[in-house]
């Protein structure tokens, strides 16, 4: 079926509901996991510090597989695709739930990626196809509503499972809903196909090895299979990958990411932005949960109910954000608010065992919401200046970024926090003072990543804000 507005009144009324439920799972799965942790890092035998790798695996695998979601799907069908991804994801989870160890449970959590980087992209695809653009934003912000529930549900329904049953049901949650979205599926979405030019394999393997050593260095810095040595030679594999692309992709004529998008101002900015701010911040819905339960010893329940109003204050938070911009601008707000979120997570350094509860509830509050400003305005910034022949690319090669810089930020907050516990820093335990000083790196982190939006001219997105026209690009 080619891509064009659906006619038949049960499938437009049944097809939003079912790319909801996609975004529910990836939402709901991308937070369940965090104050599980421990517990997963206890009944395998591992330190819950060193268990990072559980998402980074999966959301490095997600950033790497989503320039082929959109490819297969116009290639093969979007049903087909949306019922592989779904098939994918629920016998992935069945796999983490069986694993015995942790190798075993990265290994599924690779799996399971494998579908979610296709879910919600082919999902999203196929109402793309479906709706006319007069209908598309009403349906696009009815799809997004699970995205803001899941990560208020996930940590608390997270800690419920492991307290009152185990582990495992953290992932068997996910087959019921998989099953279900399978058999939805079949009798709602229309198979949309489109012609493509042929998926750019080279590019993707250069891209996709370099990025992954990149990841592997930082992961596996102090693994004892790894000499210096060792590491130097990955991470110079990672530099010849990355410059492999760039002279590959200047001489073939459809690469996977066209590098002329790189001459769009706002786009290069958000892309970079996204990726040094998330150093700092991208590490925080790993470590709070983590010095809850570690460091407070709170059970995995009252972990997940403490991080309910975080999640609330970046709901609300969020209604917020266009009226901010408005008035100042992506510039200066970008800037000030990196350099207040900065000054916030550096404030964690202060807590202690005897700081009361309700003030690591306030700094997480407020984290919530600076990061709600955050986000949003880093995404819209990267899109304002799109037009319709580069919209389409620039909205995929943002994605990839953001999953990326997702686990980079993880990546990196747990690499100081390894570092700090090996060093005796503090206490030299898993207590609470390892945490302090690795929130106090990801401060300054934070804070100097703020010079990136220094490059933003004073009007960059305004066009967006409702303020006045804005010219793309400079470039020729």
């Amino acid at each position: 079926m080619k891509a064009g507005v659906i006619e038949d009144p049960k499938i437009k009324k049944y097809l939003p509901w079912l790319g909801a439920i996609a975004i529910f799972m990836q939402a709901l799965d991308a937070t369940i996991l965090n104050t599980g942790l421990p517990s997963i890092a206890k009944s395998l035998g591992e330190s819950p510090l060193q268990m990072q790798s559980v998402i980074v695996s999966y959301t490095l695998t997600v950033a790497l597989l989503i320039p082929l979601s959109g490819w297969l799907a116009d290639r093969f069908g979007t049903k087909r695709i949306f019922i592989l991804a779904v098939t994918l994801f629920t016998l992935g989870s069945l796999f983490c739930s069986l694993s015995r160890d942790l190798d075993e449970l990265i290994l599924s959590r690779v799996f399971q990626a494998i579908g979610g980087s296709m879910m919600v992209p082919v999902a999203r695809l196929t109402l793309i196809y479906a709706y006319p653009k007069d209908q598309l934003l009403k349906v696009i912000n009815f799809i997004t509503i699970p995205a803001l529930v899941g990560p208020m549900l996930g940590p608390t329904v997270g800690g419920f499972l492991v307290e009152k049953f185990s582990w495992h049901w953290i992932f068997l949650i996910n087959l019921p809903v998989g099953l279900i979205a399978v058999l939805f599926a079949s009798r709602v979405v229309p198979n949309f196909t489109n012609k493509v030019n042929k998926f750019d394999l080279w590019g993707w393997l250069l891209l996709s090895g370099g990025l992954t050593m990149i990841t592997i260095v930082i992961e596996r810095w102090d693994s004892p299979e790894l000499t210096v040595f060792n590491l130097i030679g990955l991470g110079v594999f990672a530099l010849l990958c990355i410059l492999g692309y760039v002279y590959y992709a200047k001489r073939t004529s459809f690469p996977l990411i066209k590098l002329s998008l790189f001459k769009i101002d706002t786009l290069r900015v958000g892309l970079i932005g996204n990726i040094v701010t998330r150093l700092g911040i991208g590490g925080m819905p790993l470590m709070i949960p983590l010095l809850l339960q570690v460091g407070y010893g709170y059970s995995a329940f009252y972990a997940g109910l403490m991080m309910i109003p975080q999640a609330l204050s970046n709901l609300v938070s969020r209604n917020f954000v266009v009226p901010i911009v408005n008035k100042y601008g992506y510039r200066n707000t970008l800037i000030s608010n990196t350099i207040l979120t900065g000054v916030l997570i550096s404030m964690f350094f202060f807590i202690d065992k005897h700081t009361p509860y309700w003030v690591v509830v306030l700094l997480m509050i407020c984290n919530g919401a600076f990061s709600a400003v955050q986000f949003t305005s880093m995404n819209t910034i990267s899109l304002a200046d799109l037009d319709n022949d580069t919209s389409s690319e620039g909205n995929s090669l943002l994605s990839v970024t953001q999953q990326l810089a997702i686990s980079l930020g993880i990546s990196v907050s747990a690499m100081f926090l390894l570092i700090f516990q090996k060093s005796g820093v503090g206490q030299g335990s898993e207590g609470v003072d390892v945490f302090r000083y690795t929130f106090l790196v990801m401060g300054v982190l934070t804070i100097l990543s703020s010079y990136v939006f220094t490059r933003l001219e004073q009007e960059a997105g305004a066009n967006m804000s409702g303020k006045r026209m804005y010219k793309q690009t400079k470039s020729a």
